[in-house]
Order: C-alpha cells, then structure tokens, then sequence
C-alpha cells in the first residue's frame, strides 16, 4: 500500500515539474519573434489571497521586439491583461519580463496560463503559451 502510494505521489510531483515551467519549442525564431521559455514565482511559488505576487517569465527573442501586454489566467477565473512597462523587461540570453500575478480568489494549487503580446511588423502577435504552478493560501 505503501509502495503504490508512494508512485502516485511521485507521479504528481513529476507532473508538477515539468509543467511549472513549460519549455517552448526549439525551431529558430523569426525575425522580431518573442518566445516565452517559463515562469518562476517570487516566494517559492506561494501566493496569499488578497495579495498580488510577482513572477519572472523567461523568454528568447530576435531583436528588440516591443511587449505591448501580458496575460494571465487561472482556471475558473477571469483573464488579467496588463500593459508593461519597459523597465520591467531586460533583454538578453534569455531575456526576463517581471509581471504581477492578482490575487487568488480562493486558497489550494492552481496552474496559471500565461502568455504576451507583442508588436511585429505593425501587427500585434501573441507569443506561446507558458503555464505555471502557484500555491495559494
């Protein structure tokens, strides 16, 4: 009993690993292409209701492309749009973009999705998809 108690909760923390910081696929990026690489939260990944937190979300780039806003979702809950503002995004290998997680609406584990939105070519494009692990209390 033990023992297979012991794979399921293996299984789940194995799961949660690798999802809490999505790597997004290898091919070469277009010209001005922004693509997310994951997400870590301040504070081990611990969120508190009624308190924002903050995340730092990886990402590679070609060039300098402009981030116009990033998204945030929990399941369940309302999607979180908010402009960035320059200071909070370094470019480099990898570059990282700071944003800020709302508050959860209700305590436990929740994956939150992530993506930006960027300008290219006078078109604003959204990057890939990113999702992360939070534990709200």
């Amino acid at each position: 009993m033990k023992r297979g108690m012991t794979s399921i909760l293996m299984s789940i923390a194995i799961f949660l690993v690798m999802t809490s910081c999505a790597t997004g696929p290898k091919e070469p990026l277009a010209p001005g292409q922004l693509r997310l690489l994951g997400a870590s939260m301040s504070g081990s990944g611990i969120a508190f209701r009624g308190t924002p937190s903050e995340v730092k979300i990886a990402f590679e780039a070609d060039g300098r492309p402009t981030i116009r806003r990033v998204c945030l979702s929990r399941p369940g809950e309302e999607q979180f749009c908010y402009g960035v503002r320059p200071k909070d995004v370094e470019f480099g290998s990898p570059g990282s973009l700071t944003a800020i997680v709302p508050p959860p609406a209700k305590s436990g584990p929740s994956r939150i999705e992530c993506f930006v939105e960027y300008w290219r070519d006078s078109k604003i494009l959204r990057t890939n998809v990113i999702y992360f692990s939070v534990e709200s209390y």
